[in-house]
């Protein structure tokens, strides 16, 4: 696959087979972000964050550091599991201090330098700012950053990661929030069966997943645009006619978008369950039916919505079921660059 490559850090060509070094970092292996030709260009380029080893080792340590939360309990990793492509694989809301429970799922994480937002309501357009939303949530991880900074700068690990990193003696609130953006921004999920169909592969697919890919391209592309299988936009998909949560409308007060909500990627889909924004639904089987026979009307519901829902046999069903499943990852469920570094 050709690729554009951002490079975290040239190794050394010479190194000792006997001395083992990083065991999370291989030392033939040169971190770096994966960029797919046939991938838009990036919205967050690192143009002001360049990318090293050490500095994606300190986002590493950081996301995956329950100090983070008030009570050292909840880290990043508690809500974003790796196995789960970084969402909250089987909880409807996500999980904080204190056994306090969230309104909303939790996001997968991946491919974000292509996101123009974040947040189901997009109340944050910045890879660097979102991790401040969840450190500082009362219900999430409930501290402060002042808090967060001092609980870290008593410990050398940090003090001597930071100082490789970034060169200083201490970490401050940019260094704790640029190093983080090294990476969840490091996060690229492009290696499945439908990339492998998008690079001209023979025999990607078989006839079944071609059915659901042509389906899913008829029924759902307007909105899980192709190849990242999202247009980064907001919808009101017709869960609902009285909007407990108003979504997008929180952030711009706009009536024409109360429950609109974040349009998330489909990559992965197939383990990133429950879905929706509540997470509502367990299964993909729902979600379809929901789009058959289950669209709510009201004021805001989207106009590409069909009165009644989509018209889908039942072979069709399966079969756009089928192609959902192509669209794992597996390879980076399971890459060890993203994995909790203790027990490496």
């Amino acid at each position: 696959m050709k690729r554009n490559l951002f490079p975290l850090f040239i190794f050394s060509l010479v190194f000792f087979v006997s001395c083992k070094k990083d065991p999370a970092i291989p030392v033939d292996q040169t971190i770096e972000v994966e960029q797919p030709s046939y991938f838009p260009s990036p919205v967050y380029t690192f143009d002001n964050n360049t990318f090293t080893q050490d500095g994606f080792e300190l986002g590493r340590m950081l996301f995956y550091d329950p100090v983070l939360s008030l009570d050292s309990t909840v880290s990043c990793a508690t809500c974003h599991q790796q196995f789960a492509a970084f969402s909250n694989f089987d909880h409807p809301t996500s999980h904080g201090i204190n056994s306090l429970f969230g309104k909303r799922n939790t996001p997968a994480l991946y491919n974000l330098i292509w996101k123009t937002n974040f947040m189901w309501d997009g109340g944050v357009n910045n890879l660097e700012i979102q991790p401040i939303n969840p450190i500082t949530n009362p219900i999430e991880m409930g501290e402060t950053l002042e808090n967060v900074l001092m609980k870290l700068n008593r410990q050398k690990k940090y003090i001597d990661k930071v100082k490789l990193a970034f060169g200083v003696d201490s970490i401050d609130s940019q260094k704790l929030l640029k190093s983080l953006a090294q990476f969840m921004g490091a996060m690229s999920s492009n290696n499945t069966r439908y990339d492998d169909y998008l690079q001209g592969k023979p025999d990607a697919f078989n006839s079944s997943e071609l059915s659901g890919l042509n389906i899913f391209k008829e029924k759902c592309a307007s909105c899980h645009a192709e190849p990242l299988l999202t247009n980064n936009g907001f919808v009101n998909n017709g869960l609902d006619s009285i909007f407990s949560d108003s979504g997008r409308q929180k952030i711009t007060q706009l009536a024409e978008d109360a429950g609109k909500f974040k349009i998330p990627s489909l990559r992965n889909i197939a383990v990133t369950l429950p879905y929706m924004h509540d997470g509502r639904f367990n299964t993909l089987e729902e979600v379809v039916d929901h789009y058959s026979n289950g669209i709510v009307s009201s004021t805001t519901v989207d106009s590409t919505l069909p009165i009644g829902g989509f018209q889908f046999s039942v072979q069709q069903k399966t079969d756009l079921i089928i192609f959902l499943n192509t669209l794992t990852d597996d390879d980076f469920l399971h890459d060890a660059r993203f994995s909790d570094p203790a027990f490496q």
